[in-house]
């Protein structure tokens, strides 16, 4: 494992840390679509994306609701909620293209929250955003339609995924949107009717 991969993206960690880091814990590299996290899981290891995409939803029967993205510098707080508490994971994880992450042993972690103050950072400043990012979704899911709720979904994953057009299944934004694959090419036909999106053979392409 490279330090230095580390130190660049965990730079305000102690120089002590990111040594303990490097002799514990390991870097690996994950095809997309692969699951890494899934539901009734103990968490062995708390990743943290050095590169690439990884996108965290819940499932309910054959329903999926996309909650938030992981990206790069950033980690998964369910998972770390849960490996703190020793609790089985509420959530799936998934990842949405090749990414590299760094898995830290969840054993660690509580001496290393106590030792480190710093290493708070990377947890408790990403409960804000996520309890933003959730508060957002119900309110998406309360108040918005669903034609926009699936603009604002393609819009938001041309912006983590640096694509336009995505290549993306009208079951795959179903799924993520928990609801029908017909209604989703209902929606995409009436946006590409009014000129937001193109519609390209597995493609969907954001119009500006």
């Amino acid at each position: 494992m490279s330090l230095e991969v580390i130190r660049k993206k965990l730079s305000f960690l102690s120089p002590n840390l990111l040594t303990e880091i490097e002799n514990t814990s390991t870097i690996v590299s994950i095809e997309k679509n692969t699951e890494l996290v899934r539901e009734g899981q103990f968490i062995k290891v708390i990743p943290i994306v050095l590169e690439g995409l990884i996108k965290v939803f819940s499932r309910y029967e054959d329903k999926e609701l996309l909650l938030y993205y992981i990206k790069p510098s950033e980690s998964c707080v369910m998972s770390f909620s849960a490996s703190l508490k020793n609790t089985p994971s509420e959530i799936f994880a998934v990842t949405e293209e090749a990414t590299k992450v760094l898995l830290l042993p969840a054993n660690l972690i509580p001496n290393w929250l106590k030792s480190y103050p710093a290493f708070n950072q990377l947890f408790y400043s990403q409960y804000n955003v996520r309890y933003t990012e959730l508060l957002k979704t119900i309110n998406h899911l309360l108040f918005d339609k669903l034609d926009v709720r699936v603009y604002n979904y393609l819009v938001e994953k041309r912006k983590m995924t640096q694509k336009n057009p995505l290549k993306i299944s009208h079951r795959q934004i179903a799924n993520e949107l928990g609801t029908a694959r017909e209604v989703i090419s209902r929606i995409v036909k009436k946006l590409e009717a009014e000129n937001k999106v193109k519609q390209q053979s597995n493609h969907i392409e954001i119009i500006d």
